[in-house]
């Protein structure tokens, strides 16, 4: 009885797989001392594949469903293994399952900045990240170039090959493009378009169909972000001429109310206008395409020299003019803004 029992152990009459977790891409059926029999049963599941190896070689490969096993249902093993007709023994061959399901939320990012040629900022390091998923398509395929004859094989396995794909297609297509970062950004769902796109034939080659790419950030170091930040503001701004000359208007019958009146603000206006037009050329010469990020960063302060000492005085004896009551209020503001018009 007990040889009975070791003789019937030794052959395999049913195969199939259940997947005891999230994760895995293939599996390798347990074939070590066993054999299988002609007429045994393959069991492969909605979300599986199933593949016959012979001797390191790729043979049949089986969808979903349950397959009796005979010449008929394995051609290319009955070719490999010289069968003219049913085989009449139990024969050996591996079997290998395959997950087809969607992998879901994988995540990719950059580990280091990249280095990219942007049109506005020229040589500029970004950073990015977002998710994505694929699916198994292609056993053979995947079997050949990734999993090979290891026991089981993961999708953690596979996560740091393919986040270097994303990467190196990632920069390829900012090299392609030509799009600037600014424009790339803020149309994000066109740059995952894209990438998706770049990315579809690379994951082919694995035996992999890619479903979904998400780009969920992009980004420059904190230093260029900054400056960025400036360029944004200056033009919501405007032209810093007239925003300078509307915030000294404002100013100047405030100050001829203080000790010192108009005479205490002159180096006060002629410093304001100096900045506000010095950093509206320098900024608008340092945005040019191809200046660098230390140019940006010089233009921000770097002001250019504006006397309007002249203006202030003139302005200062008008001012007293009101107070004696020979001009009135409505001349002097009318004769300021003309004299402020000159400062632009």
């Amino acid at each position: 009885m007990a040889l009975m029992d070791f003789i019937k152990k030794q052959f395999i009459d049913v195969i199939h797989w259940t997947e005891e977790g999230d994760g895995v891409l293939a599996y390798r059926y347990p074939m070590q001392d066993f054999e299988i029999q002609n007429g045994a049963k393959l069991t492969v599941r909605d979300s599986q594949m199933a593949v016959f190896v012979n001797e390191g070689q790729v043979a049949d490969i089986f969808g979903p469903g349950l397959h009796t096993l005979t010449t008929q249902t394995l051609p290319v093993l009955t070719n490999l293994k010289n069968w003219d007709k049913l085989f009449a023994s139990p024969f050996k061959s591996d079997v290998y399952f395959f997950s087809t399901r969607l992998q879901l939320d994988r995540k990719w990012g950059t580990p280091n900045p990249i280095t990219i040629r942007d049109k506005d900022f020229g040589m500029v390091r970004m950073r990015a990240f977002g998710i994505y998923s694929y699916k198994l398509t292609d056993p053979g395929k995947f079997y050949k170039e990734i999993s090979g004859t290891r026991e089981q094989y993961v999708v953690d396995d596979l996560d740091g090959q393919l986040r270097s794909l994303v990467i190196s297609s990632m920069t390829d297509l900012f090299g392609e493009s030509g799009v600037p970062f600014i424009d790339m950004a803020a149309n994000q769902s066109e740059f995952s378009t894209a990438l998706k796109t770049k990315l579809e034939p690379v994951f082919d080659r694995y035996g992999l169909a890619l479903d979904s790419f998400v780009v969920q950030n992009v980004s420059l170091p904190e230093e260029l972000q900054k400056i960025l930040d400036t360029k944004i503001s200056m033009n919501m701004i405007g032209d810093m001429g007239r925003f300078t000359q509307y915030q000294v208007a404002n100013s100047i019958p405030l100050a001829a109310q203080n000790e010192g009146g108009m005479a205490g603000i002159g180096a006060g206006l002629g410093a304001g206008m100096s900045i506000g037009q010095g950093m509206a050329q320098a900024m608008t010469q340092a945005m040019q395409p191809g200046a660098s990020q230390p140019a940006v960063a010089a233009a921000v302060a770097a002001p250019a020299a504006v006397n309007a000492d002249d203006i202030v005085a003139t302005l200062e004896k008008l001012h007293g003019l009101v107070a004696k009551g020979i001009l009135s209020q409505a001349e002097f503001d009318a004769k300021k803004a003309e004299l402020l018009g000159k400062l632009s």
